[in-house]
């Protein structure tokens, strides 16, 4: 065979090197670590310690006010009837031993406006808080603030509320932050909004002794311009760039994107077409990314209309309709929820603690539907793809692979399956904690080689 080439194939593979590590470095994967499947927002001026417990036994309250069995609450969201007793159970469990996954101390629509001096005194009494949770060890697993957005209207009041709050818990942590710790910039119209953040986060974290990068930032896609820019170009990547490595999250505002869109009030849905485009829109940016996604809100809340007096009590009528109108609430979050999986976004917004039991049950629902298909699908993943790496091939299914291993870690994680039933697929505790699908293949085949 003759060595001559026509191409310069050094040149040519040294520059698809280049462009492969750069590609690599813009698109490092969808993250491993836990994302969780709700963030709940609330007033500033009304959260103190252990306000996720409280909001629990709320949410534990709704449930035995309006479900108080697994039949009640399947019928009035339409849940398998196969399932009904363990959904139920488990959704019970969740809200005693964890109601909250993540929460948002709210300074924007949770919380209005107000004057300054009541909104000053507000976001220091708040970081004192947080800053005595941290002490006790009693916080949800992830936490955050929702400033008031970069607007020439409130942009000075966003930045004195974040610059009271950081030195107030700064000072009372000794430079510590919680874990898993977000500002939450809304109503984001272009870049240069992220890039103040990101800005005077470095210089928080510098002058107030937290360790660099601790602070992350959570975006709001609320806005048209959010997702188009004005040259046409899609805007997330910019907005995601703009933030420097802080942007870890962002959640899409339903109603507000819609209301940008000129969609009438009636038909401000959270299932309609315009939000999907939003939705995809977002997804196809992120994806690989490491930017995880959230959707949007209910904006229906489940509280009935009748409220017995001071001492009195209900009608068996009035009883009736609080009931129908908590449940027709329930079934419209259960559905929303449901289209926001179908469409892989698998974090959303809670604003009511009478949301939770649902939140939780639609996505339990939702992971325990597709257990068997998805259990099946990773025992040939992981077979396939460690028979490959023995030989010396490339498995060019990995993405698939750490997706399916993705399913199994989020629904451990929020608590719709258990240990058992991710190791019945094959894979150990030990590998899921690992959290990696290349890893693991790489281990088994490694412990073939052994035995060979």
């Amino acid at each position: 065979m003759s060595d001559a080439s026509t191409f310069d194939l050094e040149t040519a593979f040294a520059a698809l090197h280049d462009g492969n590590v750069a590609h690599a470095r813009a698109y490092p994967g969808d993250p491993t670590a836990r994302q969780p499947v709700h963030t709940v927002y609330g007033g500033a001026h009304l959260f103190k310690v252990g306000v996720h417990r409280k909001l629990g036994k709320l949410a534990l309250r709704a449930l035995d006010t309006y479900a108080p069995d697994a039949q009640s609450f399947a019928a009035a969201l339409g849940l398998p009837a196969d399932a009904a007793d363990d959904i139920y159970a488990r959704v019970r469990d969740k809200l005693a031993r964890e109601p909250i996954e993540d929460q948002r101390i709210d300074f924007e629509d949770g919380y209005g406006h107000r004057r300054d001096d009541e909104e000053d005194e507000h976001a220091v009494a708040a970081a004192g808080q947080l800053a005595e949770a941290m002490a006790a060890g009693d916080l949800p697993p992830f936490i955050g603030i929702r400033v008031k957005p970069f607007t020439d209207e409130s942009g000075r009041r966003g930045i004195r509320t974040l610059d009271l709050f950081l030195t107030t818990l700064a000072s009372a942590t000794g430079g510590n932050v919680p874990a898993n710790f977000v500002v939450t910039l809304p109503k984001v119209t272009h870049p240069g909004q992220v890039a103040v953040l990101a800005d005077l986060l470095d210089q928080a974290e510098a002058k107030l002794g937290i360790a660099a990068g601790a602070v992350g930032i959570d975006l709001m896609v609320e806005t048209t311009q959010s997702i188009l820019g004005p040259d046409g170009s899609v805007a997330v990547p910019a907005l995601v760039r703009a933030g420097r490595g802080r942007v870890v999250s962002a959640a899409f505002g339903t109603y507000d994107y819609t209301a940008t869109c000129n969609i009438t009030a009636a038909f401000q849905t959270h299932d309609h077409p315009a939000c999907d485009f939003a939705r995809h829109m977002m997804q196809v940016s992120l994806a690989g990314s490491g930017v995880t996604m959230s959707d949007g809100a209910t904006t229906v809340m489940p509280i009935g209309p009748h409220r017995a007096p001071k001492g009195g009590s209900l009608d068996a009528a009035q009883l009736a309709e609080n009931q129908a109108v908590v449940h027709s609430a329930w079934k419209l979050h259960y559905d929303n929820i449901g289209h926001s999986l179908r469409h892989a976004v698998y974090q959303g917004w809670d604003l009511n603690p009478g949301q939770l039991p649902i939140r939780y049950a639609a996505v339990y629902a939702f992971f325990q539907a597709g257990l068997h298909d998805a259990s099946l699908r990773l025992d040939k993943f992981v077979a396939a793809a460690s028979q490959a790496t023995l030989v010396g091939n490339t498995f060019d299914d990995a993405a698939t692979g750490q997706g399916l291993l993705n399913y199994f870690l989020r629904g451990l994680a929020c608590g719709a399956i258990d240990e058992a039933q991710v190791t019945a697929t094959g894979i150990t505790v030990e590998e899921l904690q690992g959290r990696s699908f290349a890893r693991i293949v790489a281990n088994r085949a490694h412990a073939k080689r052994s035995e060979g």
